[in-house]
């Protein structure tokens, strides 16, 4: 059965006293959705902020990991070390990892099978850039990148995979898909699946919208049919438009 998630995504923002303030204003507000609630600290943090919800109906994830178990790659983080400190769920493939960090799809399927390998949950992002969408590209660019990186798996390893459908021309600009636009893709991305996976798959997997996403639009991109959740970037950052999204379910 499908989940309803919002995950926030605090990039790199917020230093520890910053992280802690805003923990401590999330945890004064009401859910009154069903919806699952993450917030992605930075790596800095994560311990921090990890111990600060232990008792909390907040999930804590990180951002990014390595594919390696270890080594010489300095500054990277492993999966055993996320999952050392408590933390069950990563990000692989936003946008903005591929863009500056030059991450590919041959590097994110291997970080993919390092995340399954240690039993953890994948939140898998892709999507168009805006030279794609103008030239009719869209449905052909996430294709490529969903088959890429995940249809080397097995059926039973969707269990542990949420997939994060991101317009890269929506993130960071004001503009957002309209809701009608992200229920068509997310529908194509729903085919998709099933074109490989079948029926269960696919009516079970859970895809999230990540492109500016605000309070004042999400209750209606929520209310499509194939949408079941958002991955929240600038306001994830404001304890009150975080839940106020959280909430629109």
């Amino acid at each position: 059965m499908r989940k309803h998630i919002v995950a926030g995504n605090w990039k790199m923002n917020n230093g520890l006293i910053q992280t802690e303030t805003l923990i401590s204003e999330l945890k004064q507000q009401t859910k009154t959705s069903n919806a699952e609630v993450m917030i992605a600290p930075t790596f800095t943090n994560l311990w921090h902020a990890f111990e600060a919800t232990r008792q909390d109906d907040i999930e804590v994830i990180a951002q990014n990991m390595h594919y390696a178990e270890n080594g010489a790659y300095t500054g990277e983080i492993s999966a055993g070390m996320l999952k050392s400190i408590g933390i069950k769920t990563v990000i692989l493939g936003h946008s903005e990892r591929r863009a500056y960090f030059n991450e590919t799809n041959a590097s994110l399927a291997k970080k993919v099978n390092t995340a399954l390998a240690h039993d953890m949950r994948i939140i898998f992002c892709f999507g168009e850039e805006l030279s794609d969408r103008k030239a009719g590209n869209e449905e052909a660019v996430v294709e490529n990148q969903i088959k890429s990186v995940l249809f080397h798996l097995e059926a039973s390893a969707f269990k542990h995979i949420v997939l994060a459908y991101e317009p890269v021309w929506a993130i960071g600009t004001g503009e957002t898909a309209s809701p009608e636009q992200a229920q068509n893709m997310h529908a194509f991305i729903r085919k998709t699946l099933e074109s490989k996976y079948g029926n269960s798959v696919a009516d079970d997997m859970t895809i999230l919208y990540g492109g500016s996403v605000k309070p004042n639009n999400a209750k209606e991109i929520f209310s499509k049919p194939d949408v079941d959740g958002g991955l929240i970037g600038g306001a994830a950052l404001k304890a009150e438009d975080f839940y106020a999204i959280v909430n629109a379910f």
